[in-house]
């Protein structure tokens, strides 16, 4: 998925939590472009950056996981454009396109002090020193761009 603003991930969440039967995660005020974890809750979410960065890496520290061209839909290989999940090899827990293809949105903030929501992975448009679980970079909660999807996290 692309194209999509934090404030539709999170959206996403919520509906697919109450579509399974779980309780929504998000309390979400679209006039502010926030959302509130609701306590308690363990349905569908967005991960934490931290989370995201545990995931991609499969638990492990070898960044990237790969050989970039095999993992990643990066600059010299996308032909400009993005490309459907799962035709990359995955990473150590099989988790695909991880990096590279398009950024990730996470839950975080990325500063405190700013409204600005959180990144991973890099996209289609990076060179091989920004495909990276460490590559970080931060958007308005509204904003859309083919650049950017997400991808789902739940508590069990």
């Amino acid at each position: 998925m692309e194209t999509v603003s934090w404030l539709d991930a999170v959206e996403f969440c919520n509906a697919l939590s109450k579509k399974l039967g779980m309780k929504e995660v998000y309390d979400i005020d679209e006039s502010n472009d926030t959302a509130t974890p609701i306590e308690g809750a363990k349905g569908i979410r967005l991960p934490t950056e931290e989370e995201w960065v545990y995931a991609c890496l499969a638990g492990g520290t070898k960044d990237p996981y790969g050989p970039v061209d095999e993992i990643a839909w990066y600059r010299d290989n996308s032909e400009g454009n993005t490309h459907p999940v799962g035709e990359k090899r995955p990473n150590a827990w099989d988790l695909y396109d991880m990096l590279g293809n398009v950024w990730e949105w996470c839950f975080d903030r990325l500063k405190e002090d700013s409204a600005t929501r959180g990144v991973r992975g890099g996209w289609w448009i990076n060179g091989t020193g920004y495909v990276r679980a460490s590559n970080r970079d931060r958007f308005n909660p509204g904003f859309r761009d083919g650049s950017i999807g997400f991808r789902i996290s739940r508590d069990c």
